[in-house]
């Protein structure tokens, strides 16, 4: 059945392209799928389903730790900053599929992706605090002031990109992303035809017979 068909292919569809999209090195900096696969988790996926990012992305997160201990061996992907960093991402994912679920999968295409670049400014916003929080690089710019905050959603740390450019993929790979996802649900959703496909007409009323007068005297 086509709805049985669309239930079915979206999640695995969603998993498939995050996980490809999560090779290292395939992608820039902040250029995720993952902001999309949140958000349209929320709008597409029903009940328990819709928090199903929150067990695909920590997994992946684990293999690419394991990988990048392996690849740079005095990289420390275990300690207790980076972890607690690690955190907000998910509460931020956790943000995103809540945000997804306030819309409805039939809302129009332009209504969801741009919840869905909202929800990608939310996620900058919430992972670049932490960050400024957390300090997981020892960054001394990153001092507990409004100054020290602003420097973190602006310029970020000194020898990297800055943070402005790590927000310019974040929105444009948000936006990307969700286009296509919101394009393939409505691509494989059911037709008004398909809905009434096999349905009973209804059936017409009969007339009421009409009997004919009695013969006056």
């Amino acid at each position: 059945m086509p709805f049985v068909k669309s239930k079915v292919l979206l999640p695995v569809l969603f998993i498939a392209i995050f996980a490809v999209s999560r090779i290292p090195g395939l992608m820039p900096l902040n250029f995720s799928v993952a902001y999309a696969f949140a958000f349209c988790a929320g709008v597409y996926f029903r009940g328990a389903l819709a928090w199903l990012p929150l067990i695909v992305i920590p997994v992946t997160d684990i293999g690419l730790n394991i990988y990048y201990q392996h690849k740079y061996p005095g990289l420390d992907v275990w300690d207790l900053p980076d972890l607690a960093n690690l955190f907000f991402n998910y509460l931020a994912y956790a943000v995103l599929i809540w945000l997804g679920r306030r819309f409805k999968p039939q809302s129009s295409f332009f209504k969801l992706v741009g919840g869905g670049i909202f929800g990608a400014i939310l996620f900058y916003l919430i992972t670049n605090t932490a960050s400024w929080l957390f300090n997981p690089y020892h960054n001394a710019e990153y001092t507990k002031t409004l100054a020290g905050w602003i420097i973190a959603l602006t310029k970020g740390i000194g020898g990297f990109p800055s943070t402005w450019e790590f927000f310019r993929n974040t929105l444009l790979s948000g936006g990307i992303f969700t286009a296509l996802f919101v394009a393939a649900e409505k691509a494989t959703a059911e037709s008004p035809a398909e809905k009434t496909a096999g349905a009973r007409e209804p059936e017409m009323e009969s007339e009421p017979q009409v009997q004919p007068e009695e013969a006056k005297a």
